[in-house]
């Protein structure tokens, strides 16, 4: 087996503008977790992993940022452009880690540690400190090489894996419950790990127990044997060319879906794929992208557009006049997915994620959407959209702080943009009967008023919300000014 290079800068996500220099700083993944924190920020106990509320907790003054991998992305094309000069092939796997197949440049260069020297000595030259080397024989040891590298010593060569392997603390495996499990059982490490029986481990964790036993055992992921398509790469021509990173998303989208149906009628997913772009002015510009997983069609169609935005918009190697052609090759084929869920419908989720696509293509992009909750007071505050297949942005508001005066559950089945007059007639404060259309219709049960308090700087006044429950159906209503308005209807 070939040796791989990783190349890692541990603080590259920290390598933004906004990021402060002299504060403890953090950077959160969309899932609220820690991927990247300064020296000041673990000094106080942020450490990488943890939830943004736990850092936070630990460490009350520091200064949390969201990643944008589009944008870090175009931030580490130089740095992939480097490496390229030295050795072409070159498999970058998220913004600030790459890895490099050196069987090639060994040869060329006189051995592993004259090639790694020459990459060293080219990232230097860019002035790109900071950088991480490791070696070894698969990428999982390579990326552990990489991680225990420091410094003053840079470069980690891991001769044996299995020894490396066994050494590495069973944390490195990347699920929670299980290495709970393990250290509860007394495994500390992963040579302990290796030394049980696969059989029995299958047996006690399943699919998860299988998948860390042959982490710890160092095997590394082999090609699939079954039959594959002669040409199962995806082509999308552009007449005229594409400027528009907007429509370059939508079409990475379409392409990374007709890929992964193609792999799937042969029972393979690829963990490495080739993307290939030709310009208008015939230039041709070539990455591959290798991922631990197997790649659906989320996680390639992202990967294309981080990689799309990274041409666009770079000054040296940008796509003069437009994209002319987008092609996706899939590499590195297995049939080894992922265990599904007990009422999992792996065909049904396609079939529905392949309507969607299509239906984008018929009614534009911003037309077919999902909603997430957020906080807010009023029903109609606590839903935040976004476009159907992209990653959603943070909520303005967060769900769990206390929104004191918020309606209680359950939420309305519907909610009008704006809210509607509706008539009200009141006794002693309490709500008699409403009207619907032409008639009048006997409230038979009501609650509140819940009182919103208005945001006053900005001229809004006061309100206060009710429950109306009638015999043609239930209604949240806010009487302000004397008047009721319709907010939302139940189900």
């Amino acid at each position: 087996m070939a040796r791989i290079l990783c190349v890692w800068f541990p603080d590259w996500r920290l390598r933004r503008p906004d990021a402060p220099s002299g504060e403890p700083c953090q950077v959160v993944d969309d899932r609220n977790r820690v991927i990247a924190c300064n020296e000041l920020a673990a000094a106080d106990g942020v450490t990488l992993g943890m939830q943004r509320r736990s850092a936070e907790a630990v460490c009350p003054i520091v200064v949390t940022l969201v990643s944008d991998p589009a944008a870090e992305m175009v931030a580490f094309e130089p740095v992939l452009a480097a490496i390229e000069t030295m050795v072409p092939r070159v498999e970058p796997s998220e913004p600030g880690l790459a890895y490099v197949m050196l069987d090639g440049a060994v040869g060329y260069y006189g051995g592993e540690l004259a090639a790694l020297e020459r990459i060293a000595k080219e990232l230097d030259a860019i002035d790109i400190a900071g950088y991480r080397l490791g070696v070894a024989s698969g990428p999982f040891s390579s990326r552990h090489a990489a991680i225990q590298a420091t410094s003053a010593d840079p470069i980690v060569i891991v001769e044996d894996d299995a020894e490396f392997l066994a050494s590495l603390d069973v944390s490195v495996i990347d699920h929670d419950d299980l290495v709970a499990t393990f250290r509860w059982l007394g495994i500390g490490t992963l040579g302990e790990l290796a030394g049980l029986p696969r059989d029995a481990v299958v047996s006690r964790f399943g699919t998860v127990g299988l998948h860390a036993h042959r982490v710890a055992t160092g095997e590394q992921r082999r090609p699939s044997p079954r039959d594959v398509p002669d040409d199962p790469a995806v082509t999308e021509l552009f007449d005229p060319p594409l400027d528009n990173l907007e429509q370059a998303a939508f079409v990475a989208r379409s392409l990374a879906s007709r890929l992964i149906d193609q792999t799937r009628v042969s029972g393979v997913v690829p963990h490495r794929v080739e993307i290939d772009v030709e310009a208008a002015d015939g230039t041709v510009r070539t990455r591959t992208w290798r991922s631990a997983d197997p790649f659906d069609e989320g996680a390639l169609a992202e990967r294309v557009r981080w990689q799309l935005r990274a041409w666009l918009e770079s000054v040296s190697s940008g796509i003069r006049g437009g994209l002319a052609r987008i092609t996706i090759t899939p590499a590195d084929l297995s049939d080894s997915g992922r265990q599904l869920g007990l009422h999992e419908d792996a065909a049904v989720a396609a079939e529905v994620d392949r309507a969607l696509v299509q239906t984008q293509a018929l009614v534009g992009v911003d037309n077919v959407l999902q909603a997430l909750p957020q906080g807010g007071r009023d029903p109609i505050e606590r839903i935040a959209w976004h476009r159907w297949g992209e990653e959603p942005a943070k909520g303005e508001r967060d769900p769990e702080a206390p929104w004191r005066g918020r309606v209680p559950g359950a939420s309305p089945a519907l909610t009008p943009p704006e809210p509607h007059r509706l008539e009200v007639e009141w006794d002693t404060g309490m709500p008699v009967r409403v009207r619907l259309g032409s008639r009048w219709e006997p409230v038979l049960s009501w609650a509140g008023p819940w009182r919103r308090m208005g945001r006053w700087w900005l001229g809004e006044e006061a309100a206060d919300r009710y429950q109306l429950v009638t015999s043609a159906g239930a209604f949240l209503c806010e009487v302000r000014d004397g008047a009721a308005y319709l907010t939302g209807v139940y189900d």
